[in-house]
């Protein structure tokens, strides 16, 4: 579908809206999504459902053991520069 596609639908009187197939197949949303509704200045925006819900650093820091030693900054740095290697083989 393209943006000059301007699909339209129509709205039942108990505020129900049915999607174009093109739409939906565009949007890559398998049955049963439940969007949210963003009021914006333009209109509607439909958004999929997060699928984890919104978390803060307070909620999940410290919440992986670690075994053995902290790394260093310098090791931390060391181990991302090796895996990318292993990744990418460079």
């Amino acid at each position: 579908m393209s943006i000059e596609e301007r699909p339209t639908v129509t709205l039942s009187a108990s505020g129900q809206v049915e999607l174009p197939e093109a739409v939906l197949r565009a949007s890559g949303w398998p049955a049963g999504t439940q969007p949210t509704v963003e009021m914006t200045p333009e209109g509607l925006l439909l958004r999929p459902e997060p699928v984890f819900p919104e978390t803060r650093l307070e909620d999940v820091f410290g919440c992986l053991a670690c075994n053995g030693e902290p790394k260093s900054l310098a090791g931390m740095e060391a181990g991302i520069v090796a895996e990318a290697a292993r990744r990418h083989e460079f």
